[in-house]
């Protein structure tokens, strides 16, 4: 019963995320266009959202820094992409980030933090140049600021579900944070899922 709550949720998570084309930014408007960008792919929305997971695992500083890195890092591959600048393995780099950082979740390693925000800088470079690879018709700006401020939801959903799940379980916190760890080896494992599917 303990881990079947978070399961339930990611699951309602998994099944609420759209199956449709992006949006038009013609029809919608650049900034709609870039804040449904991230949540319209299933890779995207896992990544995020389980920075945002292992931040709150990690706790203190983490909680800023680990998102900061990714979302700077997003903007700076972004540019890259919209600069014309290649960027190789791009797909297979943000399917990697749905594995590596389920992984990361999982595990919950007391690795150093300048080395968790260095990963997931890493990632959120090749997410970025993908937002860049397909802006379409889109204004770059009013796009921009849609898929930073999605993305930042997205980090914000993964710290909240990591506290909550501490807190929602009581006074121990150890079965929160395995209810956490196992959303990592979904996350993981849908990960090579998507990766078998690609």
């Amino acid at each position: 019963m303990t881990l079947l709550r978070p399961a339930l949720l990611l699951a309602f998570c998994f099944l609420s995320t759209p199956v449709l084309a992006h949006v038009d930014p013609s029809e919608h408007g650049s900034f709609a266009a870039g804040l449904t960008h991230p949540a319209f792919g299933l890779d995207h929305v896992l990544a995020m959202i389980a920075v945002g997971l292992w931040a709150a695992l990690i706790g203190e500083r983490a909680i800023w820094l680990l998102p900061t890195g990714f979302v700077s890092a997003m903007v700076m591959g972004y540019a890259l992409s919209l600069f014309g600048v290649h960027l190789p393995f791009v797909e297979p780099m943000i399917l990697g980030s749905v594995i590596v950082l389920g992984l990361m979740v999982a595990a919950a390693l007391p690795l150093p933090l300048g080395f968790g925000v260095a990963l997931c800088a890493a990632f959120g470079l090749f997410h970025g140049h993908a937002h860049g690879g397909e802006i379409g018709d889109a204004d770059w700006l009013s796009f921009a600021a849609g898929f930073v401020l999605a993305t930042i939801v997205l980090h914000a959903c993964g710290v909240l579900f990591g506290f909550g799940a501490k807190l929602g379980l009581g006074t121990d916190t150890r079965r929160g944070e395995l209810a956490t760890r196992f959303l990592g080896v979904v996350t993981a494992l849908s990960g090579l899922y998507l990766v078998s599917a690609a």
